[in-house]
Parts: C-alpha cells; sequence; structure tokens
C-alpha cells in the first residue's frame, strides 16, 4: 500500500444491503400499475445492472423512459424499509473507518434512493455516489482516490480494475465466485463479515 490516506469503495445493492425484498415490491406495484407481466422473482436474481437495462425486458424502448421513471417515483415507499443490511455490511464499514480510512459506496442505483436506504440502515458511508455502472464506477474511484473497491458482480470487478483499484469481490449477489476470479477480483471473500479481518491486513501492510 501506498502512503495515501485509504480509501474504500463499496457496491450497494447485494454487497452492503439485501434490496431484494423492496425491489420485487416495487415491481409487483409496477406490475399492478400498468398491467404489464413482470417476473418479479426473476428480476431479483439479476441485480446490478442499470434499472433501465432490467425495464426493457418488460417494456417496449419507447416506454422504457417513463416506466423507469415511474419506478424511481415508487422506490421510496415500497423499497427502503423492505431492505436489510447484508451480514457485516456495518462492521465492514466500521473497520475501514477502524483502519483510519474513508468508505464511499459507488452504485449503479439512482442516488437519491440509495441515501435513503443508508440512511434508513444507519450505514455511515463518507460518500454516495450513484448513478454509475461497470467501468464508469472507475470515475468515482479515481476521484475519490479509492485503493479497494468492493462489489458481488463482475461489473464491479471491471469497474475496480478500469479504476485501478484492487477489486474485493463477495459473491452475495448473481455472481459466483467462479465467475468473480474470471473476471479478474483480486481477492475473492465469503462475504463482508470476512472483510474487516482483510481490511485491517491490508491497511497494515
Amino acid at each position: 500500500m501506498t502512503s495515501r490516506a485509504l480509501t474504500v469503495g463499496f457496491d450497494l445493492d447485494m454487497t452492503l444491503i439485501d434490496s431484494r425484498p423492496g425491489i420485487r415490491a416495487v415491481y409487483l406495484e409496477l406490475s399492478e400499475r400498468t398491467g404489464t407481466y413482470i417476473d418479479a422473482d426473476l428480476v431479483v436474481t439479476r441485480l446490478g445492472p442499470p434499472l433501465e437495462e432490467e425495464i426493457a425486458n418488460w417494456f417496449p424502448a419507447d416506454k422504457v423512459a417513463e416506466m423507469s421513471d415511474l419506478y424511481r417515483e415508487m422506490y421510496p415507499t415500497h423499497a427502503i424499509t423492505g431492505s436489510l443490511a447484508m451480514p457485516g455490511a456495518r462492521e465492514a464499514i466500521d473497520a475501514v473507518h477502524a483502519a483510519g480510512g474513508r468508505a464511499i459506496v459507488v452504485t449503479a442505483k439512482y442516488e437519491p434512493s440509495a441515501k435513503l436506504h443508508l440512511a434508513h440502515l444507519g450505514l455511515g458511508a463518507d460518500e454516495l455516489i450513484g448513478n454509475l455502472w461497470a467501468e464508469r464506477k472507475a470515475e468515482a474511484l479515481r476521484e475519490h482516490g479509492a485503493s479497494v473497491y468492493v462489489g458481488d458482480h463482475t461489473g464491479d470487478v471491471r469497474g475496480a480494475r478500469t479504476a485501478g483499484a484492487l477489486s474485493v469481490a463477495v459473491p452475495t449477489g448473481p455472481c459466483d465466485a467462479a465467475e468473480l476470479r474470471a473476471a479478474g477480483a483480486d481477492v475473492v471473500l465469503a462475504d463482508l463479515t470476512e472483510f474487516p479481518s482483510w481490511i485491517a491486513s491490508y491497511a497494515s501492510a
């Protein structure tokens, strides 16, 4: 590690929070309101990419923007209270702070919605940057000087590698450990409960 102050980035959905119950509820409400069939159980097995990519599976191209806006409008009412912190999430952020570092969240999620999740769950990140997916996450990681990025998706691995940050992956989302390693993850942990001991070792190296 360099002498630069430690900054660790975290993905949000299925890394820090289990947003499946809330997201499922929003899609069910969207289906009800629009009369359009949506397999909400399928949707929550592939969280990570931008909302518009998922919406395009259920609505015609000329309706994607409108339906995405409607989804985001309904999200605070239906998704926040049903979503939970992932095991070890609070401890992971606390461990970064204990190592003298800053913990930032870089997510593809709509930023206002992401902020509601952090506030509701009391996850004390120092900064949150939303609306960035895969390689574009590198923009925020570079801007904030993150040397580590933690995520659950191969898109997160690509973002870390594009930024020149160490990719730490957890197979708690749609991608298993083998997929994450194949994508180029430098470290694969079972889940965030293993992160505090890892970051303590990394920070002292």
